[in-house]
């Protein structure tokens, strides 16, 4: 019997709970073939390991570093492992060398960011109140404490989502009328050997970028660029290119942390095919229970404008959307044919990142009406206005009203269905 719709919700979450039940029963267990109840903390130095591997940035008188713990760091500085709990511990140090007292955002980092004591919690021994109390205190300990007084360093750890292979690790440094934002690019040092996740982000050589000096050219060269993937053999017709970004992809990836998405590669991503590669990248936001909503597959183009690369995107949302989790993975992976919706809530989440200094939108896919609707390999249909959005990136913080709307192709929402 298949439940109605409107249970969808109810069910995902209790799915959820179930699995959240399923891993804390097993770290449980865990705890007691680990001997939980006979906890020390730990007493070697975690640190040193840590700070010689981590990556390192300077801005504005402040110096970042940060190191993803592996199996063996967790160890040594909780004295149990804290893998299986589904977090990344981070590690970070701020050198705050300015004439600023800073805080860090810890939002910025992770918006689902867990505490100290809720990790501590998940190792806990149901029978030995003494040991999760000293547990409790020494997690917390190890946690990242602001302020960061001017002239002082600060580290500690933040606990995040789990990211694979690489992870990009967004700190925003608040102090007196400054925001101060990081990038950088960390390696999961568990993967550091897995063929799935230790692919490098794909670059051209120099000579194969053709970059544009002006607007005008580079709006061209986005109109010539690819419709839509291809299959592997090239041959089969895959989902449209309805995407483009301008700028770093530090800065375009640190602003959509900002709106709940994260790097999230799965292999039916990988049948989608743009210059003979499989995506670059993935992103996916993250919607209630662990739903999946938007995702944004991602290739570097060979063109640049004034030195800044140019990113291709196929953006989509799964059949179902929010409630796709609840009818099992093949859901997840059908493209919904509205990718024009898909598409413009992709940049209004741009639009409030802080991060997107000039929008437009360009000729791309050819338009296909709702009553002619497109055929893909995968099975998938779909139908367009047959437009792209093209998003330039800058460094935040940008206000809305800093947004620079260029006048190239008009836009009106829901075009594809008004073309019947």
């Amino acid at each position: 019997m298949t439940p109605p719709k409107r249970w969808l919700p109810a069910l995902s979450a209790l799915s959820s709970l179930s699995a959240f039940l399923a891993r804390s029963s097993m770290t449980f267990i865990a705890c007691l073939l680990a001997g939980c109840s006979t906890w020390q903390p730990p007493t070697g130095d975690a640190v040193t390991a840590l700070r010689t591997r981590a990556e390192t940035t300077s801005k504005q008188g402040v110096t970042l570093r940060a190191a993803v713990l592996s199996r063996a760091d967790s160890d040594r500085m909780f004295g149990i492992d804290i893998q299986g709990t589904g977090v990344q511990p981070v590690w970070i140090e701020v050198e705050n060398a300015s004439a600023r007292s800073m805080i860090l955002l810890r939002t910025g980092t992770d918006p689902d960011y867990f505490s100290p004591l809720e990790v501590a919690w998940s190792v806990h021994s149901w029978f030995d109140r003494k040991t999760n109390a000293r547990m409790d205190e020494w997690f917390n300990r190890q946690g990242f404490h602001n302020p960061i007084p001017a002239g002082a360093t600060r580290s500690g750890v933040v606990f995040t989502n789990p990211s694979r292979g690489t992870k990009l690790l967004n700190v925003d440094l608040l102090g007196d009328q400054t925001l101060i934002a990081f990038t950088l690019f960390l390696s999961v040092p568990d993967d550091a050997t897995h063929p799935d996740f230790s692919r490098k982000l794909f670059a051209y050589p120099p000579a194969a970028v053709t970059d544009h000096a002006d607007l005008g050219s580079l709006r061209a060269a986005l109109e010539r660029l690819p419709c839509c993937a291809t299959d592997a053999a090239g041959q089969g017709v895959g989902e449209p290119l309805n995407g483009i970004v301008v700028g770093e992809v530090a800065d375009f990836s640190a602003a959509m942390i900002r709106r709940n998405y994260r790097r999230n590669q799965q292999d039916f991503d990988n049948a989608q095919r743009v210059f003979g590669r499989i995506p670059d990248a993935v992103l996916r936001k993250q919607a209630q229970a662990g739903a999946p909503a938007t995702w944004i597959r991602v290739w570097l183009a060979p063109i640049s404008y004034q030195g800044r690369p140019v990113y291709l995107l196929q953006v989509g949302r799964p059949v179902g959307g929010r409630f796709a989790a609840a009818n099992g993975t093949q859901g997840a992976a059908l493209l919904h044919g509205d990718v024009d919706e898909a598409r413009n809530l992709m940049v209004q989440d741009c639009m409030y990142s802080e991060g997107l200094e000039k929008l437009a939108f360009v000729r791309g896919p050819t338009p296909v009406p709702l009553a002619q609707e497109q055929a893909t390999f995968s099975g998938a249909h779909y139908h367009t206005d047959g437009r792209r959005a093209v998003m330039f990136f800058v460094l935040r913080p940008l206000s809305l009203s800093d947004i620079d709307i260029l006048d190239w192709e008009p836009i009106v929402e829901g075009d594809a269905h008004a073309r019947e």
